[in-house]
């Protein structure tokens, strides 16, 4: 009889009975009712009571018993861990008993009684199963010490588990160096800046070895940590390929995914025109085509991977289209991933094969399906020029059929072949026109009335249509709305005469009766520009538009490099890295592929001298943006009838409470309260222009004014505090922070220093005929904004203001915009405004994005810039070694961040010379192995310190350079500066 007979008792009161069975003398009675106690155990039962006399049961040499005891000990343990106490000495016997199994036995159930009373009574029986003689209980206590680990990781490394753990890796059993790869990955990665992987390639060969000889799970393991190794060379990269390719040919799909993953981040090492390199091309190929020959669900899986390492290196597949075809019989969730491979494989030698293809897809019975295909026939004829007008046939075949959905999804499809091939298929309107009255889905509808609208001059009753599409308006979807109103507006700029009823209903419709705020705004702009200037509104709505991309659905580069690290595992089926969806960033590395990655070693410190350490101070802290509504559209332009109020506090103060985060309240201050933003003007005596409350705007055809020209990061004011620039420079500072401050003083700047060259900022086209190009310098320890603005216009201009927007780091003009007047048409004048570090602070995004106003006689005009973050650098930013040293330690490993800076051929002096003049200071410089490292120090204006150190190897054109810093958001910038700095 089969032990199912325990699950099927119905008694009451058993639990007495099974304690006096478990106290029998007969070792037969005793096994039967442990069996009986898991048994009510496993269906949910609780018999924890027995606990005591389950635990004597522990003492017999019967293998099946004592497994049974062990079962029921780790699921009642954590409950007891008073009683779990007592089984700590059958362990200690159990890890001497002279059989193996008891001996792994003991040490695997030790791991898993998750109870801290006795983890350190397990110590010394399992420092004594790692040294085992027998391999199977070496391997079994591998695993069981990061078990360990995650209950008490500090316990781990004061006995020095960790350190037997790596010594493991050179055991003579494949077995054993795989779980210790495996126990070794699991506690890195939860500790992800430990280095406990010291990878050298010494330890990859002993990888290597045992990868021939272990287990299939052993071997995933095993790949997955060589996939974590960035070689020397392409020499080292080439021989750990060709040791790793075997594996290709594995049944295990798994094995095949970890090994496809390797071969496709060291691939990334060997230069193209090396023979094994197109070898190596031509071997992926038959183990990913072999894993769509398994069940649907690996399939689905294999599939989702092939995706990204199609788009990530298209020729490894290119002549296995035939594999990627439905079959009738496939589910839905894999032909949609087989459709989307197609196209991304189309080329123009298998584009008339790919065609045929999805005609017939596009006649079956599954309406996503169908769907997808017709959408795939567009994206054809978008990727391959040469197919377009068969791709176009084919979807007019399809619109023949008169089949409802796949009329819609053609529609869509040849708005998007317009859009890639203007005025070639244009011969195609007539017949889509026919359909207009069988569309019902927004997307189909707004796609049909974009072509009426772009066409409409081809189209000789463009009109009616589109009036048939206005009867229903207020039903329509949002898409559908706006896109009515925009085809209308381009039909009215096209035959003005006979459509000026029809613009006037639609504009009415969108902006009066609509409450839809997308709407109704671009209902206003219309009835703004064909109000005031309809040859500037036939400019912007009949621009010529630029022509779509090929393949709009690609995963962006720096993903797409993220997902390849990962292939095999959940994030390369999700498409998403694993940060998306692991609960909590703990232990979720970014990983990159070595062409982009630098070294694998961690950052090294400059000095092994050891120092109690001067921790430095914490950093500024920057408040957050919250949202973008900046203080620039709250200026009241009109002439002061007024002089404001004397303010009541400097901004100079102000600046300085917020840069150390103290300010955040009074920035998002009461919208009640009054905001005085001057502007300077270029005559130092003008009265203080007059200011209003925040309200929101009324949109009324009749009142909206010159504000559309704004930015559409920035709305109403948050009412800010009262703040005035000050009237010099070198204003005192209040509250003792005049060495966060002191921007006048310090070394000199050196020769040489970066100045990027000037961009254009602000385009005549928007400012009605300004224009501004500039750039920023630091000069002499202060902040230059350094502009040229040239009068593109008719008349003379004057009044000049400038006002920034609040930012990261304070920007703030220190004294007005001096422009000689008159600045007459078609002059230039070269302008320079020094900047304080004073004004209010808000974080943008970009960190170093400025939102700028400037006012002259005309408007006021809005534009946004970028400035390098190395104009922020001060003199004094040279650290001292020792506290460099211990900044390095002080500061967390999650806040260090690792770049590559590709094609810079300098040295590593002239490097450190050229950086030198943009107040990046070199504190040390060590060279290992023939690499230059040179460790560096720079400090911001609001008192924030960034450590850096970069690596510069001789011959190599790529430097990799290591940012740490308290506020990690600013290593992005930091690294933009010495990629500029050093490359020009």
């Amino acid at each position: 009889m089969t032990d199912s007979k325990y699950f099927t008792t119905t008694k009451k009161g058993e639990i007495f009975e099974l304690k006096a069975e478990l106290n029998s003398d007969k070792k037969e009675k005793k096994k039967e009712a442990v069996k009986k106690v898991i048994a009510s155990m496993t269906v949910g039962k609780d018999v924890s009571a027995l606990f005591p006399d389950v635990v004597n049961c522990m003492q017999t040499d019967n293998l099946e018993l004592k497994k049974l005891v062990y079962l029921y000990l780790m699921n009642y343990a954590k409950s007891q861990p008073d009683m779990a106490i007592m089984a700590v000495n059958t362990f200690v016997k159990d890890c001497e008993d002279p059989n193996p199994l008891i001996r792994a036995l003991a040490v695997r159930t030790m791991g898993c009684i998750r109870v801290d009373k006795i983890t350190e009574y397990l110590c010394e029986p399992l420092r004594k199963c790692l040294k085992d003689e027998d391999p199977y209980v070496r391997k079994t206590a591998a695993v069981c010490v990061a078990k360990l680990h995650d209950i008490n990781a500090q316990l781990v490394e004061d006995q020095g588990f960790l350190d037997t753990l790596k010594d493991l890796i050179s055991d003579s059993n494949p077995m054993v160096v795989a779980n210790a790869v495996a126990a070794l990955s699991e506690i890195a990665e939860s500790h992800p800046n430990s280095n406990l992987l010291d990878l050298n390639p010494q330890s990859i060969n002993k990888l290597l070895t045992a990868l021939n000889e272990c287990t299939e799970w052993g071997q995933i393991f095993i790949l997955d940590c060589l996939a974590n190794y960035t070689p020397r060379d392409d020499r080292e990269s080439q021989s750990i390929c060709e040791r790793v390719t075997p594996r290709l040919s594995h049944a295990n799909s798994a094995v095949v995914l970890s090994a496809v993953k390797v071969l496709m981040k060291f691939m990334e090492m060997l230069p193209k025109d090396l023979d094994y390199y197109g070898t190596l091309l031509k071997k992926l190929a038959p183990p990913l085509v072999t894993l769509l020959s398994a069940e649907p669900e690996l399939q689905y899986v294999a599939l989702r991977n092939i995706n990204l390492i199609v788009q990530k290196r298209p020729e490894i597949l290119k002549h296995e289209m035939k594999v990627f075809f439905v079959k009738y019989n496939d589910p839905i969730y894999v032909k949609l991933e087989k459709l989307d491979i197609m196209i991304r494989l189309a080329s123009q030698a298998n584009i008339a094969q790919v065609l045929a293809e999805l005609k017939e897809y596009a006649t079956e019975v599954d309406v996503d399906f169908v769907r997808k295909a017709v959408r795939a026939i567009g994206r054809c004829a978008i990727k391959v020029e040469q197919s377009a007008e068969r791709c176009v046939s084919t979807l007019l075949d399809l619109i023949q059929t008169k089949v409802n959905y796949v009329v819609q999804e053609a529609i869509v499809v040849i708005k998007d072949i317009f859009r890639k091939y203007p005025n070639k298929y244009e011969s195609v309107i007539a017949t889509l026109c026919e359909n207009l009255d069988s569309l019902d889905e927004p997307e189909a509808r707004a796609a049909m009335i974009w072509i009426v609208g772009e066409y409409a001059e081809r189209i000789d009753n463009a009109d009616e249509l589109l009036e048939s599409f206005l009867e229903g308006f207020h039903d329509e979807s949002t898409q559908v709305q706006l896109q009515l109103l925009t085809a209308i507006v381009k039909l009215f700029l096209k035959k003005p005469t006979e459509t000026q009823e029809l613009v006037q209903q639609v504009l009415s419709l969108a902006t009066q009766d609509s409450d839809n705020p997308d709407l109704r705004d671009r209902g206003y702009i219309y009835w703004r520009l064909l109000s005031t200037d309809p040859v500037a509104a036939k400019e912007v709505v009949l621009a010529e538009k630029p022509l779509i991309s090929e393949e709009t659905d690609l995963i962006e580069p720096t993903l797409l490099e993220e997902l390849i690290c990962h292939i095999g595992t959940l994030a390369s089926v999700y498409h998403k890295p694993p940060s998306a969806f692991v609960e909590g960033s703990r232990g979720v590395q970014h990983k990159r592929l070595p062409a982009r990655a630098g070294s694998g070693e961690s950052a090294e410190s400059p000095d092994t001298v050891s120092t109690g350490g001067v921790s430095e101070a914490p950093p500024a802290v920057i408040p957050s943006q919250g949202d973008l509504l900046g203080d620039l559209l709250n200026l009241d332009l009109t002439p002061p009838t007024t002089t404001g109020p004397p303010p009541p506090t400097s901004s100079m103060q102000m600046g300085a409470m917020d840069l150390l985060g103290g300010g955040l309240d009074s920035l998002m201050g009461d919208d009640s309260e009054p905001s005085h933003i001057p502007l300077r003007t270029d005559t130092p005596q003008s009265p203080q222009l007059h200011h209003h409350s925040p309200s929101p705007p009324d949109y009324s055809p009749t009142e909206l004014g010159g504000d559309i020209g704004g930015s559409p990061a920035m709305g109403a004011s948050f009412g800010a505090p009262p703040a005035v620039m000050p009237g010099s420079f070198n204003a005192p500072v209040s509250g003792g922070l005049s060495d966060l401050f002191d921007l006048g003083g310090g070394v000199g700047m050196p020769m040489g220093a970066y100045v990027p060259p000037k961009t254009v900022w602000l385009p005549a086209m928007k400012a009605k005929g300004l224009e501004i190009s500039g750039t920023f310098a630091r000069r002499s320890g202060v902040v230059q904004m350094e502009m040229t603005l040239t009068n593109k216009a008719m008349s003379v201009m004057g009044d000049f203001a400038i006002q920034f927007n609040r930012n990261s780091f304070g920007l703030a003009p220190a004294g007005p915009l001096q422009v000689l007047t008159p600045f007459t048409p078609n002059q230039s004048i070269e302008v320079t405004l020094p900047l304080n570090t004073v004004g209010p602070v808000m974080k943008m995004e970009p960190l170093n994005n400025l939102q700028v106003a400037v006012k002259n006689n005309i408007d006021v005009f809005y534009f946004s810039c970028q400035y390098p973050i190395s104009m922020l650098f001060v003199e004094d930013g040279k650290m001292e070694r020792q506290v460099f040293l211990a900044t390095w330690k002080d500061i967390p490993n999650d806040n260090e961040s690792q770049f590559q800076i590709k094609d810079c051929h300098l040295n590593s002096d002239a490097a450190s010379n050229k950086l030198q003049g943009s107040n990046i200071f070199t504190i040390a410089k060590r060279t290992v192995d023939g690499q230059d490292m040179l460790y560096q120090s720079m400090k911001l204006t609001n008192g924030i310190w960034i450590l850096a150190e970069l690596k510069v190897q001789a011959g190599n054109p790529n430097y990799t350079i290591s940012l740490k810093c308290r506020a990690p958001e600013v290593a992005q910038s930091v690294f933009q500066s010495y990629e500029a700095v050093l490359k020009n």
